[in-house]
């Protein structure tokens, strides 16, 4: 009995180690724990001495609180989303991945259109949600489940407008790139690069300090609330909105097929019976429930989303972009005001496909005036009457009106972020 004092002590020591053993390992799992040093973020880069020291003496601090701001674009399409996500791609020091929800949504649900039920539209957020903090996360084998047919030794031909993304086209996850290759066209990336290996596209995206991915297919800004409070994403949310009568006109223009109703009543002025208006009035339900979700500033929204009109940006590219980077806490570098000079002021031919995002910015916010009959401007104004009003779009009474007004259509307001 007299050493049993001693037995008791030994195995109370035994049992500290074991759980600070399992506590270490589980952090580590959970967190990148030490951030590689980056010499835009860490004066330390050049000193590994010091690094390694101060991950010893902090090898549990969360890796994203501390270094990676994640960004997604919440928008629908034809809402100038494409413009919005190249504001990201420029930037050097983020990982940028156009629609890749797009694979969530055509496995799971193929024939998934605009006009489907709310409860069809929801039925892929779940694994929406899994596989953005997946992604987030730097993993990109998660795609493999959606990406038909699956990659093999994870490397595939198949991911959705792989060119979009700047970091897929260029070194190290395309090595056959040279100096003279590091502004391809889209179409040009995947000819020049070939398949795509998830794996370099994975390491590339971990040496990068941010990600941002842009969906126009997840419906409302609650629809990401399991991923907003997930502190180890520190997750921010831009939502793009435009005007809906904006949306039609590219719409209509863009997807022939699939407004041709539409196209019908514009070109003989008599609406078609059978008209599908889901196809216009879903857009603006989505648009007031999220916006009034954001508006309304509930506390796991604080710090975390900001509310872009189209036409704001369109019309002062430099200084909106700005206010974008300054909510996100993002330094602007000099790529991405390079980007903006050369891709705002181009005319009509400038842009070679419908995905383009070179253009006349200002000019293309409110070409749709001229494009849609006043008899389609007036029934779009009543169906979306309510998100009109509240996004600070004005209404035209007439044909004339309609024409004259220009940038008074917008009212002047001021979106500040819920800080």
């Amino acid at each position: 009995m007299q050493c049993s004092w001693k037995a008791v002590l030994l195995l109370a020591l035994a049992s500290i180690a074991i759980q600070y053993t399992a506590i270490r390992t589980f952090t580590a799992k959970s967190f990148h724990s030490c951030p590689i040093p980056n010499p835009v973020n860490c004066s330390l880069s050049q000193d590994t001495d010091v690094a390694d020291r101060l991950c010893d003496e902090n090898p549990t601090f969360p890796y994203n609180l501390s270094r990676k701001t994640h960004v997604l674009i919440l928008a629908t399409t034809r809402s100038g989303s494409s413009f919005v996500g190249q504001l990201f791609n420029q930037h050097f020091d983020v990982f940028y991945l156009f629609e890749p929800l797009y694979h969530v949504q055509y496995t799971l649900i193929p024939k998934l259109t605009q006009s489907k039920s709310t409860t069809d539209r929801r039925v892929m957020l779940g694994a929406s949600r899994d596989l953005l903090r997946s992604l987030y996360d730097c993993d990109l084998y998660f795609l493999e489940n959606y990406i038909k047919p699956q990659p093999v030794n994870h490397t595939t031909d198949r991911l959705f407008r792989r060119g979009a993304s700047k970091a897929l086209c260029s070194p190290p996850v395309c090595e056959s790139l040279g100096t003279v290759d590091l502004h391809l066209e889209e179409g040009d990336c995947v000819k020049k690069c070939g398949t795509l290996n998830l794996t370099l596209a994975t390491e590339s995206c971990r040496e990068h300090g941010h990600v941002a991915i842009k969906t126009v297919r997840v419906p409302e800004v609650s629809d990401l609330r399991a991923l907003v409070e997930d502190p180890r994403l520190n997750l921010k949310v831009i939502q793009l909105v435009r005007d809906p009568r904006g949306i039609l006109a590219s719409r209509s223009e863009t997807f022939r097929d699939t407004y041709r109703l539409w196209r019908i009543w514009d070109g003989t002025g008599r609406k078609p019976y059978n008209l599908d208006v889901t196809q216009l009035t879903t857009v603006c339900e989505d648009f007031w429930n999220s916006v009034s979700t954001g508006l309304n500033r509930p506390p796991w929204l604080k710090g975390k989303y900001m509310l872009v009109r189209y036409e704001d940006l369109a019309r002062n590219p430099m200084k909106k972009t700005e206010e974008i980077y300054d909510f996100l806490g993002i330094p602007m570098d000099s790529n991405v005001e390079r980007w903006i000079q050369n891709n705002t002021r181009g005319d009509r031919s400038s842009s070679k496909h419908k995905y383009g995002t070179v253009r006349n910015s200002a000019a293309t916010a409110e070409k749709w005036r001229f494009r849609l009959s006043y008899e389609i401007v007036a029934f779009t104004q009543h169906a979306c009457q309510q998100v009109l009003a509240q996004l600070g779009y004005k209404t035209a009474g007439s044909e004339e009106e309609l024409k004259n007004l220009s940038i008074s259509l917008v009212e002047e307001r001021d979106f500040l972020p819920f800080s």
